[in-house]
């Protein structure tokens, strides 16, 4: 069940028998016979607010052009499924952007990992930027007088461009919604610690020698977020006069060697149904709860394109990152501006009966002063 947070009363009066009254008497009984449309007491949780396109309660993941390009934030009750680039340098980055956010908005975390500690991750978390301007406005020069407003224009932009339409490389939005960070700084510690945070390492919960390590793993992540989730009043059976607040899960490199899969090694996978059962119960969890997930994945590793298939179409929305580094394309000069590819693989169809699919298709990422931005990629052909 997603959560909707425009809930309109549908309830009406049944139509009462007319015969035999006046005309006033009618009149009186058709403008009674209707209920008007009301909308019921919102949700106000901080660091969310409703879809315009259908009401869905939305976060922001801490990356304000991904948020546009998933039409205008991630939805409560979804999972976000990002590909691995073949470093996990940028997927890491957006799970990070997605838990400072938390931060920021004062959400609770659950970050699971195998290979790494989940405190190596918060403490990496980048600073949030405190300024509310992104990029500076131009100052626009005053014109001076007695001079034409043809030749200023003129002198704008060369004659043989002039009559071109204008190219909007930039995601953006034209609300604000979530915050900036300097990925080049850490966050402050006093603003990290302030924020609640349950951990997951898998070496506390698994023993690496067991012979069920694939299957255990995945149980013992999908319990302890359960519990989480209940003990902490994020399912929908708490009473809405508690005071509600959402939960951010961050499951870092699932599917890979490090959590017991064998995905990543061989062809045919002998458990090749641990992930998908784990991704069916967490999306079914998620539904039930004011929780969102984020959910990274070694997609190059995976052999079986059909499983992977299986894996994207359980999650609610999925991207994939194709990073230069190290290829070819990183001296290319038609790539210099950028760091490397966005596709997207899957969009949500919440509270309707088709997708709304991104205007974009050419999407690249790069580190734009200092903060993660994606933009549609310019060809030289396109001018």
């Amino acid at each position: 069940m997603l959560h909707n947070i425009d809930v309109i009363s549908s309830n009406m009066a049944a139509p009462v028998n007319s015969v035999g009254k006046t005309s006033a008497d009618r009149l009186q009984v058709n403008c009674t016979s209707f209920q008007k449309k009301t909308r019921s007491k919102l949700i106000s949780i901080p660091g969310t607010r409703p879809s315009v396109q259908n009401g869905q309660l939305l976060v922001s993941t801490g990356v304000t052009s991904l948020d546009y390009l998933l039409g205008g934030g991630l939805a409560v009750g979804t999972v976000l499924l990002i590909e691995e680039d073949r470093f996990d340098s940028y997927s890491r980055m957006i799970l990070k952007y997605f838990l400072a956010e938390g931060v920021v908005c004062r959400h609770e975390l659950f970050v699971a990992t195998a290979q790494d500690n989940p405190d190596e991750i918060l403490q990496e978390l980048p600073a949030p930027i405190l300024d509310d301007v992104a990029v500076p406005k131009p100052v626009e020069q005053p014109r001076l007088t007695g001079e034409p407003q043809d030749s200023l224009d003129a002198m704008k932009i060369a004659w043989r461009y002039q009559n071109l339409p204008k190219v909007q490389s930039a995601l953006a939005s034209s609300s604000r919604f979530g915050h900036y960070y300097d990925v080049s700084k850490t966050m402050e510690v006093e603003i990290r610690q302030a924020a609640k945070c349950h951990r997951f390492y898998l070496p506390d919960h698994i023993t690496p020698s067991s012979a069920a390590h694939r299957v255990e793993s995945y149980s013992a992540l999908l319990k302890s977020l359960q519990e989480v989730i209940h003990r902490e009043g994020f399912d929908l059976v708490t009473p809405m006069s508690k005071s509600r607040n959402i939960l951010r899960v961050g499951l870092h490199s699932l599917g890979s060697a490090l959590w017991g899969d064998d995905l990543c090694c061989h062809d045919k996978p002998r458990h090749s149904h641990a992930l998908t059962t784990f991704l069916y119960g967490l999306r079914a969890l998620l539904r039930s709860s004011l929780s969102v997930a984020v959910v990274t994945l070694p997609s190059h590793l995976i052999q079986d394109r059909a499983l992977m298939g299986n894996i994207t179409r359980l999650c609610d929305n999925a991207i994939a990152l194709e990073s230069f580094k190290g290829s070819e394309r990183e001296t290319n000069p038609l790539y210099k501006d950028y760091h490397g590819l966005l596709y997207v693989r899957q969009v949500p169809h919440l509270n309707c009966l088709a997708r709304q699919l991104p205007d974009h298709k050419d999407l690249a990422f790069k580190l734009k002063r200092k903060q993660f931005t994606i933009e549609t990629q310019i060809h030289p052909g396109t001018l």
